[in-house]
C-alpha cells in the first residue's frame, strides 16, 4: 500500500517498503527512518542497517549515512524469528481478549519480559503459552506482545498486542497521551494539598544508576496528578493519573513532594516498610480499540494489600 509520513513519500510491498526522501529531510539515516516509523526504535533500524537490511539508491549504507533530498532507502524487515523464551503454562488473569489484544491484570512480583538473568517465569513466557504464538512480532523475541510496562512490584492492567497492526496503533497512541492510565498506591504521611499536580524534569540519578531522580539539569518532561481518597493517621490511598510515561514516575513524584509509596525499597522509607512490595497497582486503562474504533476502559480490583486503606 501507498501513504504519506509528513512530506515523505511511503510504500510497503509485504516485509519491505522504500522511501524517498524529501527536499526538507536532513540527518542521519537512523533518525530518519525512526521518524518515518516511530512505533519502531531507532536501535531496531541500526540492527537492519548493520545486518545490510537497508540500502540507499540501491547501495548499504551506514546508519551515520546523511540522507538527502531524492535519496530512494529501501528497507527489508524479516519475519520474526521464532522466540527463544520458552512457552510456560502459567495461569493469567485476563480481564479482556480478542483476536487483536488482550487486557491483564497482572499480579505483583511478576517480570513482564525476559532480560539479563531471567529467562523464565515472566508474563511473556506466559503469553506464549496462552496465545499459542498470536502476539505482535513488533517488541522482538524477547518481548513480543509487549506494548508498555508495569513495574516487577506493580499490579493491575496491562494491554497486550496480537497483531502488529493493534501494536503499531497501542503505541502511537501512548506515545500521543491519549491513554488514560489510572493508578492507585498507599503513600506515606498526611498529604495536602488533598489534590495536586505535580510536574518535573525526570532523568536518570547521577548517582545511583538504578534510580530516576527530579533532581536533574537535563531530562524528561513528567506530569502526574493525584488526588487522596483516603487519609489515615500514617497513610493515604492515592489516586493517580499519569500523563506522561516515564520510568519509575510515580515512584519519583510521591517521593520528590515527602510521600513515598509504602513498600518501595528504591525510593521510599526502608526501614518503615510493613509490606514487601510497593502498594502500586495500575487501576484503570482507557483507549481506543485500534480496530473498532470505540474507546473500551478496564479496571483491574485492588489486591488484597491495599484492603487494610480502602
Amino acid at each position: 500500500m501507498s501513504g504519506v509520513v509528513g512530506e515523505t513519500r511511503l510504500v510497503e510491498r509485504g516485509e519491505s517498503w522504500e522511501v524517498i526522501v524529501p527536499a526538507e529531510a536532513s540527518g542521519r539515516l537512523d533518525v530518519f527512518l525512526h521518524a518515518c516509523q516511530p512505533h519502531r526504535s531507532r536501535s531496531f533500524f541500526q540492527k537492519l542497517i548493520a545486518a545490510g537490511q537497508v540500502r540507499v539508491n540501491e547501495k548499504p549504507a551506514r546508519a551515520s549515512y546523511r540522507v538527502r533530498a531524492g535519496d530512494r532507502i529501501t528497507v527489508s524487515v524479516p519475519p520474526p524469528a521464532p522466540a527463544a523464551v520458552c512457552a510456560e503454562a502459567t495461569a493469567l488473569n485476563v480481564l479482556y481478549e480478542d483476536d487483536h489484544l488482550l487486557v491483564l491484570n497482572k499480579p505483583a512480583g511478576v517480570v513482564v519480559h525476559p532480560g539479563a538473568g531471567r529467562s523464565t517465569g515472566t508474563l511473556v513466557n506466559a503469553l506464549l503459552h496462552h496465545c499459542r504464538g498470536q502476539l505482535s512480532g513488533i517488541g522482538g523475541v524477547e518481548r513480543p506482545g509487549i506494548v508498555h510496562r508495569l513495574d516487577k512490584g506493580t499490579s493491575g492492567c496491562l494491554v497486550v498486542a496480537k497483531t502488529d497492526a493493534a501494536h503499531q496503533a497501542l503505541v502511537t497512541q501512548f506515545k500521543s497521551r491519549e491513554v488514560l492510565k489510572v493508578y492507585r498506591a498507599v503513600c506515606w504521611g498526611t498529604i495536602r494539598p488533598p489534590v495536586g499536580r505535580i510536574e518535573t524534569l525526570i532523568g536518570r540519578d547521577p548517582h545511583h544508576r538504578k534510580k530516576m531522580s527530579t533532581r536533574v539539569v537535563r531530562g524528561r518532561h513528567a506530569i502526574t496528578e493525584y488526588r487522596v481518597l483516603r487519609q489515615h493517621a500514617e497513610t493515604a490511598l492515592v489516586e493517580l493519573t499519569l500523563h506522561t510515561g516515564r520510568t519509575h514516575q510515580i515512584r519519583v513524584h510521591m517521593a520528590h513532594i515527602g510521600h513515598p509509596v509504602v513498600g518501595d525499597p528504591l525510593y521510599g522509607r526502608r526501614a518503615a516498610n510493613i509490606v514487601a512490595r510497593p502498594l502500586l497497582h495500575a487501576y484503570r486503562l482507557r483507549f481506543v480499540h485500534p480496530v473498532s474504533g470505540e474507546v473500551v476502559e478496564f479496571t483491574a480490583p485492588l489486591p488484597p494489600e491495599f484492603e487494610p486503606y480502602e
